[in-house]
């Protein structure tokens, strides 16, 4: 008899709906280690910002994909692919089940449908020239070149708009006319939680965030790299470093980043239900709805 697919646990949902808690206690119970699909925790010293798991947690639960490189050295959808692939693979080497979590959602389907980026290597003079040219004008750029490419990056992921216009660039046609799909082998089991409190979650987690030293992180980041680093420009740091430069106040940053967060849970909110199709978790007891599917998807 043939052996058994291995099993991908996916564990999905827009910010701060309570993913990393949720994982680590289900990594814990089925001794499991966590794979990250959140693009921003990819990068270190990006910690209070992207709400990384703390180092206690990632003491308790072994992470992978987590501070893998500078800020400065933003990664490609390909090349984190191609990790991802090769963490994931070493992980199923030694058990039969993997556990990815996270909410960047072309970054898992890239993982769980097996989507094959535009084979065009980073072209450093090129990006090197963009980087000196507003996001905006990149984007409108890309907008009137690449409409499809421009409908599914949003207006201010300035890494997604120079990876479209530099592909665009090096051939001559639209990253999405290169992009195909190769089915993984194994089994994937996803889930998903999105609470119904998520606004309030939002709006406390933001708090938190700027109680817990984001503006000193930001200040940090700005001082060892530059206060033009894309990242910069994400969400909460954009704010922080405004409070820093002294055109915000910090209830306003809060108040802004507040807002910016509740719009891109609402952009992952529907990305994940037209993109993907996880188990949706009880709000009530998430825990043990989540050891149920599992268990199911075990066999």
């Amino acid at each position: 008899m043939p052996s058994k697919k291995p099993l991908v646990i996916v564990l999905l949902g827009p910010t701060a709906s309570g993913k990393t808690e949720l994982s680590i206690d289900l990594a814990e119970k089925l001794n499991l280690c966590v794979h990250n699909i959140d693009s921003r925790q990819l990068y270190i010293g990006m910690d209070i910002g992207t709400a990384k798991p703390t180092k206690q947690q990632r003491k308790q639960i072994k992470h992978y994909l987590v501070d893998i490189r500078q800020p400065n050295e933003p990664i490609t959808l390909q090349e984190f692919q191609v990790k991802a692939k090769a963490s994931l693979e070493d992980n199923l080497r030694e058990s039969n089940t993997a556990f990815l979590v996270g909410g960047s959602g072309l970054y898992l389907k890239a993982i769980t449908h097996g989507l094959v980026p535009a084979p065009v290597p980073p072209q450093p003079n090129f990006r090197k020239q963009l980087q000196g040219i507003d996001q905006e004008e990149c984007y409108q750029i890309l907008a009137a070149s690449d409409s499809d490419a421009a409908k599914r990056i949003s207006p201010k992921d300035a890494i997604r708009t120079q990876r479209a216009l530099e592909v665009l660039y090096a051939t001559g046609k639209s990253i999405t006319s290169q992009e195909g799909s190769q089915t993984p082998p194994w089994k994937i089991l996803e889930l998903g939680l999105d609470p119904k409190d998520l606004r309030e979650r939002i709006a406390q987690r933001t708090k938190n965030l700027y109680r817990c030293g984001l503006i000193e992180e930001t200040e940090e980041l700005s001082k060892r790299f530059n206060p033009d680093l894309p990242l910069l420009q994400t969400i909460g740091y954009k704010e922080a470093l405004a409070v820093i430069q002294g055109t915000l106040k910090i209830e306003e940053a809060i108040s802004i980043t507040t807002l910016r967060t509740n719009q891109f849970a609402k952009r992952q909110r529907t990305w994940f239900r037209r993109q993907h199709q996880p188990k949706w978790l009880n709000d009530e007891e998430p825990f043990r709805d989540a050891l149920s599917f599992i268990k199911a998807g075990l066999g």
